[in-house]
């Protein structure tokens, strides 16, 4: 998928799904669970077992968009991509894996915190930037940093969830990644599919009638 197409599907959508776990199966059922609620972006990070495995899986089956969290290395990114995925995520800036994205042809979406990554990101060629880890200041953060750098795409990825969506996207946010409100370790743990499904239903719920 090109960038400039992932960046329509996401900017639709306006929420991910980013699942970081220690158990392979567990993985897999609690992305099938969120995939029922609707979500349609998804985000399997790399220190999962078997990541590459579920990011090929998911792909193939052709009903999201896939992408690898936590890719910190050139070599990384190519296997990702190799594997399926459409976008690349990190969570620092570094320009050598926003240029192996690139070359490969995939979105890429760099962490960062103070105005000064969100730029570098930018200028590097990031189209969009991950807000990690979550600012004290919450959506007034956002709202802030984007005051004198309008022309960012910020995501926030930590600190979001079903209650506070609306702010972060009124706050200026291009989308919103959702990790452990939606995938409550416990849940996860205790496979609780169906809880992670209620969940997804929710948060897409929500996030599109703020849209509406």
């Amino acid at each position: 998928m090109e960038p400039a197409e992932f960046l329509d599907v996401l900017g639709r959508e306006r929420a991910s799904a980013i699942l970081r776990t220690d158990d392979q199966h567990a993985a897999a059922e609690a992305m099938r669970a969120a995939l029922r609620g609707g979500f349609r972006v998804v985000e399997f990070t790399l220190t999962i077992p078997g990541a590459l495995e579920l990011i090929e899986e998911f792909s193939r089956a052709g009903d999201a968009v896939v992408g690898a969290g936590t890719v910190l290395e050139p070599e990384t990114a190519r296997a990702a991509v190799r594997a399926g995925a459409s976008f690349l995520v990190s969570p620092v800036v570094d320009e050598r894996v926003i240029a192996a994205a690139h070359g490969l042809g995939v979105a890429v979406v760099p962490g960062a915190h103070t105005p000064t990554e969100m730029l570098r990101a930018h200028t590097a060629g990031a189209p969009l930037q991950k807000l990690f880890p979550a600012p004290a200041g919450g959506p007034a953060y956002l709202r802030s940093l984007l005051g004198p750098l309008p022309f960012l795409r910020v995501v926030p990825t930590s600190g979001v969830d079903v209650e506070n969506a609306p702010a972060w996207l009124d706050a200026g946010a291009f989308a919103l990644g959702f990790v452990a409100t939606l995938f409550d370790p416990a849940d996860v743990r205790a496979g609780a599919w169906e809880r992670i499904e209620a969940r997804a239903r929710a948060i897409r719920e929500r996030v599109a009638a703020h849209r509406a």
